[in-house]
Order: structure tokens, then C-alpha cells, then sequence
């Protein structure tokens, strides 16, 4: 990589947080002025999964499926410490924690603002959030933070694997719902796009450039071509949530404030208990890093479509998981920044 290009990714890199507000801004003008693009966008889904979107996570997590070294999988039965602690912190603490912290805002510290019947829905919504960890974006949080691509490939796997059994029995615990139903459509549509689809693509192409030109030039060169992919994508992205909740946002602007504050402190509380045992546990910053991560995202396409499963599409349990979406990208860059910076 030239000179000249390290120096404009290093430029773009520091004002990252700069080019994600004017993302976030630039999604909002555009989905208020121009409300058809936004609806045409709408309208490209699988099973209730955007296909803009999931273009745009193949695009920023295929740098790092290249990356993922069959070597690195089967050394992580001999070190399986980091998988222990983000299946603790996903499922023992997460969704215990996000009940108790939405609660205690919702109910308690804006109660004057939030008639009870709105926060229950809030409440609804949150908790729908902290039992559905870990969503696709996991893998752009680790490449950016130069993660284990083979842990963090693993690490999503499991946690998918357990939703399966985990989600439904914690969310009838905590919101005394007899009738919640897993859409196994959108869970296994997932799992099948941003896991098995990239991963196979990013295997492909490993082996073609290694059998064609070594491991050094794909280590040293081909990987590099790709360095300033994931960021754009990832603003690509920001525009488009922005753009497809602009209507959303705007006729509700206080109340998604109020909804972010609990999700933002459950989202930091839970980075730093899985990033923290981590580092007591004297993990390299590699698996440290993405189970803290993992432990913090929230798996908000499956959040999102039992919220309207249950409550339907204009209930305040769908709004607090679409708060949840919004709030996902921004949160887990500062994360990205903190881990780095504790490197």
C-alpha cells in the first residue's frame, strides 16, 4: 500500500466520528425529502432481511472471511476461555441487566415523561433487544479492531446456535409473554447471509490467491487492497438505516432519546464486563477484543420482527428495538475506539 493511501485512510480514519454524524444527517435529509428512495430500498428484502444491507456487511466483513485461517478454528478448543465468557455475558448477565437498567429509566427516572403504558411497551422492546445478542455487524467491529477472524467466526456461531434454545424461555421469564415464537426464517436467513454466504466467498478467495501467487503476497498485499472497504461500507450503511427511520426519528425525536440512554448504558456496561474478564483472564486482545463485542451488539433483525410479531408495527415495543438499530453503529465505534485505545 502507497504512501499516499495510508495517509488518506489515516486522514479518514481520524475524523471517522465527523463522517458518521454527517451519515446519520445525510440519512435523515434524505429519507424526509426523498421518501421514495428509502421505500424502494424497503421494498428488496428477504424475509424481512434488507438486501441493500446485507450487500453492504458482505462488502465489509469479506476482508476479514478472507482472513479466517482453518488453523485458527481448531487451536480454539485448546483455548476456549473466551467463548465461556461471551456465552456468559450474552445469556447469565445480558438480558437480566438490560431489563433492570430500561426498567429503572423507563419507569423511574423519566416517568414524568413516559406514561407507564408506553414505558411497559419500551420495556418490551428493550428486553427483546438484551435476550437477541450478537448481530452480523459483530464481524465489522472485529476487523476494525484487527480481531481473530477464526475466533470471531466461531464466537457468532455458537451465540446463533443458542438463541435457538435460550431466546424464547428468557423472554417469557422477563416479560411474562406466553406467546413469543422464534422466526426461524430470519434467524436461519441470517445465519445463511452473513455467516455462510461471506465465509465460503472469503475461503475461495484465500485459497485462489494463496495456490496462485503465496500466503505472503495475500498477507502482505492482496489483504490490503480491501483496508478501506469496511468503512465505507459502514457509512453506506448508516444512511440507509437513517434513511428508512427518518420518518420514525423525526415524529418522535424525545422519546427516542429517552429509549437510547438505557440501551447506551446496557451496551457499555456489557462491553466492559465481557472485555474486562477477558483481560483478567489474560486473553490476547484478539479474542478479548470481539467478546466484548459480541457480548454488547444486539441481534436487532430478530429483535425487530418478533417486536412486531407480538405487539405489531406501530407498537412502542417496535420502536424501542428500532432505537436499539439506530443506536448500534455509532455505540460499537466508540467501543471499536476504547478497545483499541487499551490495546
Amino acid at each position: 500500500m502507497s504512501h499516499e493511501q495510508a495517509g488518506s485512510i489515516s486522514f479518514f480514519q481520524r475524523y471517522l466520528t465527523i463522517w458518521v454524524f454527517l451519515c446519520m444527517v445525510a440519512g435523515v435529509f434524505i429519507g424526509y425529502t426523498m421518501p421514495a428512495v428509502p421505500a424502494f430500498l424497503d421494498t428488496l428484502q428477504i424475509m424481512g432481511i434488507s438486501i441493500p444491507i446485507a450487500v453492504l456487511i458482505w462488502i465489509m466483513i469479506y476482508p476479514m472471511m478472507m482472513s479466517v485461517d482453518f488453523k485458527q478454528i481448531q487451536a480454539i478448543g485448546r483455548e476456549p476461555k473466551g467463548l465461556f465468557v461471551t456465552w456468559a455475558a450474552n445469556w447469565l448477565i445480558k438480558p437480566f441487566t438490560m431489563y433492570a437498567i430500561s426498567y429503572f429509566f423507563l419507569y423511574i427516572v423519566f416517568g414524568a415523561w413516559i406514561p407507564a403504558d408506553l414505558a411497559q411497551g419500551y420495556l418490551a422492546g428493550a428486553v427483546l433487544l438484551g435476550a437477541a445478542p450478537c448481530t452480523a455487524m459483530v464481524f465489522v467491529w472485529s476487523a476494525l479492531a484487527k480481531g481473530n477472524p477464526g475466533y470471531t467466526v466461531v464466537q457468532v456461531a455458537t451465540n446463533d446456535l443458542i438463541v435457538l434454545l435460550a431466546f424464547v424461555p428468557i423472554v417469557k421469564f422477563l416479560l411474562g409473554v406466553s406467546q413469543v415464537i422464534v422466526p426461524y426464517g430470519v434467524l436461519f436467513m441470517s445465519v445463511f447471509l452473513f455467516v455462510v454466504i461471506p465465509l465460503a466467498g472469503g475461503i475461495a478467495t484465500r485459497v485462489l490467491v494463496v495456490k496462485e501467487k503465496g500466503i505472503e503476497y495475500f498477507e502482505q498485499t492482496f489483504i490490503h487492497k480491501f483496508d478501506s472497504v469496511t468503512t465505507w461500507g459502514l457509512l453506506l450503511t448508516l444512511v440507509i438505516i437513517f434513511s428508512s427511520q427518518a420518518q420514525v426519528i423525526l415524529s418522535n425525536p424525545i422519546h427516542i432519546l429517552l429509549i437510547a440512554v438505557p440501551l447506551t448504558l446496557q451496551t457499555f456496561f456489557i462491553f466492559f464486563i465481557a472485555y474486562g474478564a477477558c483481560r483478567l483472564l489474560k486473553l490476547p486482545f484478539d479474542i478479548a477484543a470481539p467478546a466484548g463485542f459480541i457480548g454488547a451488539s444486539n441481534f436487532f433483525e430478530l429483535s425487530v420482527a418478533v417486536a412486531i410479531a407480538l405487539f405489531g408495527v406501530t407498537s412502542p415495543a417496535a420502536l424501542a428495538t428500532t432505537v436499539g438499530v439506530l443506536t448500534e453503529v455509532p455505540i460499537m465505534l466508540t467501543l471499536v475506539r476504547i478497545a483499541m485505545a487499551t490495546k
